[in-house]
């Protein structure tokens, strides 16, 4: 027997739709300007984040998918075509012969050195300037209790 639908009320609905609306248009614009001004889509960008922020600025493939919320597939992808800018290298690993690791190049951390100016501008322009203090704390609350219910088993 079906669980019953639990509907929407009429506030949950608008709170629904204005989440989502800003979620969807801010990767959206965070993504167009990427590209425009850096010539990298947001995933490229993310990826060198996570690899300048690890130890070495290494880590194993199948870390870095799940940091970049990736499958291994497009991930893997995407590390394709960093290696080709020469932003990105991979190697195998030592004592793991079917693993990876995925290295930041010299080169990926110069460019996203200079992204990385414009990318923190468009996130301050369109997400924390139209903010209060208060509601830039709520938010954090809020989206740090979403996604802990979203690691929860289901």
């Amino acid at each position: 027997m079906s669980t019953p639908t639990r509907w929407l009320d009429a506030d949950e609905q608008l709170a629904w739709r204005a989440f989502y609306s800003a979620a969807t248009q801010l990767v959206d614009r965070l993504d167009r300007e990427l590209q425009h001004d850096a010539g990298m889509p947001h995933a490229y960008y993310e990826i060198l984040v996570v690899l300048s922020e690890s130890p070495g600025r290494t880590r194993r493939m199948s870390e870095l998918a799940d940091l970049t919320r990736s499958s291994r597939s497009r991930l893997s992808h995407a590390v394709t075509k960093l290696e080709a800018r020469g932003w990105v290298s991979r190697r195998d690993c030592d004592d793991d012969k079917r693993g990876q690791f995925a290295d930041l190049t010299d080169a990926g951390f110069a460019a996203l050195d200079a992204a990385a100016p414009g990318h923190v501008e468009t996130v301050r322009t369109h997400l924390f300037d139209p903010l209060t203090p208060e509601q830039v704390e709520q938010l954090r609350k809020i989206s740090e209790a979403i996604t802990a219910s979203l690691r929860l088993p289901s």
